[in-house]
């Protein structure tokens, strides 16, 4: 089965983003946790913490690894030896903005794929922003995030 490569920016990574991650590694071989330096997004999270921290939240799937990437995904997906780009969608308005990238890896990249899949419902409304945003003002995002990934937030937040 193909390498595949789920990319993102991941700050942080959520329980929605594992479990495409898990579902993923049922479907595929090996599955590359690209996770993308990102200015433009100004992350809260650096990138080695935020590569940690999805290390820590994925350590129970086997077939996983896990890299931070500067460069054009497609070129980093070629670096990988990966024929597949995962993408989540978890409601119909990511669609068009995720069809219009799967667009422009295909031109970049050629042999490569998007396949899309969309998380378990009960976690289909978490995005990075709002567990940000809910820890930024000290609710609990203990059910939406790895306990890592809360533990992290509390402290960069000074909720301690």
């Amino acid at each position: 089965m193909p390498k595949v490569v789920y990319p993102g920016t991941f700050d942080p990574i959520t329980n929605g983003h594992t479990d495409l991650i898990e579902r993923a590694g049922r479907m595929f071989d090996e599955i590359v946790v690209a996770v993308a330096y990102s200015p433009k997004k100004q992350p809260l999270l650096n990138l080695e913490e935020r590569c940690e921290l999805v290390r820590q939240s994925t350590a129970h799937i086997p077939n996983v690894t896990v890299t931070g990437f500067r460069n054009l995904l497609a070129e980093f997906v070629q670096e990988q030896k990966a024929t597949v780009i995962i993408r989540g969608l978890r409601a119909v308005s990511d669609f068009e903005y995720e069809f219009q990238l799967a667009d422009m890896n295909r031109r970049l990249a050629p042999e490569v794929e998007s396949v899309f899949l969309t998380p378990a419902n009960h976690l289909s409304y978490i995005s990075s922003t709002l567990i940000r945003e809910i820890a930024s003002l000290g609710g609990d995002i203990s059910e939406f995030v790895d306990p890592a990934v809360a533990e992290v937030l509390k402290r960069k937040f000074k909720q301690v």
